[in-house]
């Protein structure tokens, strides 16, 4: 892949908990939304719509992020790729959106493409429910609508492992594990974010964690290419 193809590229990971930290402490009208969506889980027999609301995290109707990661690849003086990560983390989700939103406005052109692990199902359409709840206008990349399947500057690691078997999931964790990367769950996994994030009050923690996860998709996506893996003094956290 050509330098410029490379450079094209935002390679990112976004990181949601729930919108509320109790199940009790959201609107009525939204509990009942809820306990509909919560009655489809396999634990519905077991437990209360109340004791799943930590999983409320996954859906962007009753979640919200709290981190988003990037990471975008360049080339130094010899020409060697370098891997530059930096994360936007709020409570405040709106700032957040938008903060990111002008990362792509102001540092990328509108040809970027964006890159994650999992993305067309969750981190992009995510995202852009997101914006769209928010009030806030979608950045040209995720402006999806009337577009062929084509036109949309999107990629995704797990769909190019897939090589056209659409009922394979593997992890980006696993995935990483048999291509000789390191893991980035060495502190915490994505299933803890919200416990972290509420109880320990450590947003922080989150943050490094979803940067971590940044540099290993972009290293899952040289391996996918046939190129060679970065050493680490060649990532670099902004």
């Amino acid at each position: 892949m050509k330098h410029a193809q490379l450079e094209q590229i935002l390679f990112l990971d976004i990181e949601t908990v729930a919108g509320f930290e109790e199940y009790s402490e959201m609107p009525e009208a939204l509990q009942k939304h809820w306990n509909r969506k919560a009655s489809f889980f396999k634990e519905a027999e077991q437990k209360t719509p109340e004791e799943l609301y930590g999983r409320a995290g996954i859906y962007s109707e009753f979640g919200k992020i709290v981190t988003i990661a990037v990471g975008y690849f360049r080339f130094d003086g010899d020409e060697n790729i370098q891997l530059r990560i930096k994360a936007f983390s709020s409570d405040n989700e709106v700032e957040l959106l938008q903060s990111f939103a002008k990362l792509l406005s102001d540092s990328f052109p509108p040809s970027v493409k964006l890159c994650a692990h999992n993305g067309k199902e969750f981190d992009f359409p995510y995202i852009a429910r997101r914006m769209v709840i928010q009030g806030i206008e979608l950045p040209k990349p995720l402006q999806m609508s009337g577009k062929k399947p084509w036109e949309i500057p999107h990629l995704d690691t797990l769909e190019l492992w897939k090589f056209g078997d659409y009922k394979h999931f593997t992890s980006l964790d696993l995935l990483a594990h048999i291509l000789g990367i390191p893991s980035s769950k060495s502190d915490i996994d994505g299933s803890q974010v919200n416990e972290v994030y509420y109880k320990e009050k450590n947003l922080d923690r989150i943050t490094e964690y979803c940067k971590r996860d940044v540099a290993v998709l972009a290293q899952v996506f040289l391996k996918l290419q046939g190129m060679p893996l970065l050493n680490n003094s060649a990532i670099h956290m902004l």
